[in-house]
């Protein structure tokens, strides 16, 4: 994710924060010091802030080592002011590991708050006007914290946990795809009930109006991809990848690169050796950014991007796709599985557009 950095790894996962959360930080702050409580009380709330994101990348966690026995990835976590999010390399087809990989981030939350309640003998109680920034002391308060983080992130509003129960529910008796948008359209429908209710009510408030917005969007690309990995079943990475295609050899300049994208509608530009085994990509950003920086005669091989995935031609083109899409770079190679020489390019467009063609030809013969 695009202006975030890196504060560790952990068994293979990097925990990234992005640059608004550190924004999050410093106006809890100032308005604990400008409250008139000073120093200490802002230290304080943004040490309990710190820690409350802490208990977030535990609840992270607890998805990823979920994910991890199903054999699925998490490249990584990135906290923002909204929450973290965990970027699986897919989710689980199985209904049965889908539920469990969902549920198992808010059961961290209860382990904690459990642990909290049972280790330290601490006991408090919800009443309307509870504020847990407010009320309690510090450990009291992350109790709650961790109680509220289960109760939300169970509202089955997709594609948030409790979303993602609901869908892994609904698949157990229907097929994926339309379990899916009928989760995503449920989801969507109470981020709207929300902001309506907001509005009317005159009880605007800015976060929560910003995470309706956020789960819609993200409702809709989930339904959108599912969509789309059931258009191409049953196609092979041959049926959509891009044959005709310029290349780059690694002397080549960028000059060299910026004629070769005024010439064409090519945007990325593989970089070949001599026996056409692939070295890098030279994408039209990378291009641009550089030939900025560093001027027209510089080698397009310090500005390339390596492209360590591959496919083949063979392969499934849903599962190309999301190999695609957990890469760095906005092309896959094809590589031929003898030679290792590049036959084709893989991008999302080319998809795209093979599957307007595919709806357009039913259509004709309908």
């Amino acid at each position: 994710m695009k202006w975030s950095f890196r504060l560790f790894a952990f068994a293979g996962t990097e925990v990234r924060v992005h640059v608004t959360f550190l924004l999050l930080l410093l106006f809890v702050a100032s308005q604990s010091f400008l409250s008139g409580q000073g120093l200490p009380a802002a230290l304080e709330s943004t040490l309990f802030i710190t820690t409350m994101f802490a208990c977030v990348v535990l609840h992270e966690f607890g998805h990823v080592m979920a994910a991890r026995g199903y054999g699925i990835r998490t490249p990584d976590i990135t906290l923002l002011p909204i929450g973290g999010v965990a970027r699986l390399e897919r989710m689980p087809r199985k209904p049965s590991q889908e539920l469990v990989v969902a549920i198992s981030g808010p059961l961290v939350n209860v382990i904690i708050a459990a642990a909290i309640w049972l280790g330290l003998g601490i006991n408090t109680a919800l009443y309307p006007s509870y504020d847990f920034l407010q009320s309690g002391n510090f450990f009291q308060k992350l109790m709650m914290w961790n109680i509220f983080m289960v109760v939300f992130n169970l509202i089955p509003a997709f594609p948030m946990d409790g979303g993602r129960v609901l869908r892994a529910l609904f698949a157990m008796f229907m097929e994926y795809g339309t379990a899916t948008r009928r989760a995503a359209s449920i989801g969507q429908g109470i981020a709207m009930i929300v902001a309506i209710y907001m509005l009317l009510n005159h009880t605007f408030q800015p976060m929560l109006l910003l995470i309706c917005f956020f789960i819609f969007m993200a409702a809709g690309q989930e339904a959108a991809m599912v969509t789309q990995q059931e258009a191409t079943r049953n196609l092979r990475v041959r049926d959509a990848m891009l044959t005709d295609f310029r290349s780059l050899p690694p002397e080549a300049t960028l000059r060299e690169g910026v004629e070769l994208l005024l010439a064409g509608a090519q945007q990325d530009f593989p970089v070949l050796d001599a026996h056409g085994g692939i070295q890098g990509m030279l994408t039209r950003h990378d291009l641009i950014s550089a030939l900025a920086e560093k001027g027209p005669g510089q080698p397009v091989v310090e500005v390339m991007r390596p492209c360590p995935e591959s496919t083949q031609a063979t392969i499934d083109l849903t599962q190309a796709l999301e190999t695609l899409t957990s890469s760095n770079c906005p092309a896959l190679p094809v590589l031929d599985p003898i030679s290792g020489e590049l036959i084709g390019l893989l991008t999302t467009e080319n998809v795209g557009e093979t599957l307007m063609v595919r709806a357009a030809l039913r259509k004709l013969r309908a």
